[in-house]
C-alpha cells in the first residue's frame, strides 16, 4: 500500500484495527458527529473520531457525507460508518471505495452480522471486503477470510477477533487494487440472508424453547442488547436481576422441573428435555462473574426460576 492516499469512513469500534494499521496512508477520516451518551447526555465522539483526534489525523465529522467535498484519494475504506454513500462519492477515489463487513457474504447482510451469525448456529465465519453498491452489502467481493467460532464465544468476543482479522484483509485487498491484481466476484443472490438491527425485544428469553437456541441467544446478544433475567421465588417475588453473558446447552435432570426453573445442578430447565448451563452472568450493578462465584454470595438454588423482565 506504500504511497496510497486513503480516506477512511467509519464510526464504530469495528474499524479501529484497520484504521490503526493504515496509519500514515490516511489523508482524511470521516465519521459521524458527536452524540449525547450516558446519564449526563454529554456529547461523545465516535471511537473512530476519538482515535483520529488522538493521532492528529485530518477529521471530518458530518451527518451528510454525500454533500461534502472529500480529499483527493486513491481509495476510500468504509467500515461501520452508518450512512449510505452515493455512487458519485464512492467512485471519486482513483481505485474506488471498499467496505469491510463482518460476515461471509452473501450471508448476514445488514447491521448486525455478528450476532446473527451466532444465532444461526454456525461454527465458522469470516470477513468480506466488497465494493460499495447501491443495495446494502451487495457489492462484488474482493476478498474474504475465515475464522472458527468458539463453542461458547460471545458476540462481543467474536466482534473483536473479526475486527483484528479485518485489518489484514483490507490491507491485502488494497495492495491488490493498487497492483491491478484484484478479482471481483459477484455475490450469489440465492444464498443471501439478512442480519437486521437488534433491539431489546430480541433479548427476551423463552425458556420453553430448546436449550441450544437459548444458549445461542445468550451468547449472541452479549454485550448488547444482552439477555436480562429476573430470578424469582415460588411466590413470584423478585430475588435478583441479572444479565446472562455466556451459556451452553445441557441435559435436564427430568420432568419435575419446569422451563425457566433452576435445577439442583444449577442449570436452568428448558424445553424438549434440555437445560441451559449458565457459565457467566452479571448481577445488576455488578461485574461479570462465573456462576460458581455468583452463587457464593447470591441465591441461585433449586426451585427458583428465571423470567424475562417485563
Amino acid at each position: 500500500m506504500t504511497g496510497l492516499r486513503l480516506i477512511f469512513a467509519g464510526s464504530g469500534a469495528f474499524g479501529l484495527p484497520t484504521l490503526r494499521s493504515l496509519g500514515g496512508e490516511v489523508v482524511q477520516v470521516v465519521s459521524q458527529p458527536d452524540r449525547p451518551a450516558g446519564r449526563g447526555r454529554k456529547l461523545v465522539a465516535t471511537p473512530i473520531a476519538q482515535w483520529a483526534m488522538e493521532n492528529h489525523l485530518p477529521l471530518l465529522r458530518t451527518e451528510r457525507i454525500n454533500e461534502e467535498k472529500l480529499e483527493a484519494a486513491d481509495a476510500m475504506v468504509v467500515i461501520a460508518f452508518g450512512q449510505k454513500i452515493s455512487r458519485e462519492q464512492a467512485d471519486r477515489p482513483r481505485l474506488g471505495s471498499v467496505n469491510l463487513h463482518g460476515s461471509l457474504l452473501p450471508l448476514c447482510r445488514g447491521a448486525a452480522p455478528i450476532p446473527w451469525t451466532i444465532l444461526s448456529g454456525r461454527t465458522f465465519t469470516g470477513n468480506s471486503v466488497i465494493r460499495l453498491a447501491e443495495r446494502m452489502d451487495a457489492g462484488a467481493i474482493l476478498g474474504q477470510s475465515r475464522i472458527e467460532i468458539g463453542p461458547v464465544e460471545t458476540a462481543g468476543e467474536l466482534h473483536d477477533r473479526l475486527a483484528e482479522d479485518g485489518a489484514a484483509l483490507v490491507a491485502r485487498v488494497l495492495s491488490d487494487l493498487a497492483a491491478g491484481k484484484a478479482v471481483e466476484t459477484a455475490q450469489d443472490e440465492s444464498q443471501a440472508t439478512r442480519a437486521s438491527k437488534l433491539s431489546r425485544r430480541d433479548a427476551l428469553s423463552d425458556w420453553s424453547a430448546n436449550a441450544e437456541s437459548i444458549a445461542l441467544r445468550i451468547r449472541a446478544l452479549w454485550p448488547w442488547p444482552r439477555c436480562h433475567a429476573k430470578v424469582v421465588d415460588a411466590a413470584g417475588g423478585d430475588v435478583a436481576r441479572v444479565a446472562l453473558v455466556r451459556a451452553r446447552a445441557a441435559i435436564s435432570e427430568g420432568p419435575r422441573w419446569h422451563p425457566g426453573e433452576i435445577e439442583a445442578s444449577g442449570d436452568v430447565c428448558a424445553g424438549n428435555g434440555g437445560a441451559v448451563e449458565i457459565l457467566e452472568l452479571q448481577p445488576e450493578g455488578g461485574r461479570v462473574m462465573k456462576l460458581d462465584e455468583y452463587r457464593r454470595g447470591h441465591r441461585w438454588t433449586a426451585g427458583l426460576r428465571l423470567e424475562s423482565p417485563a
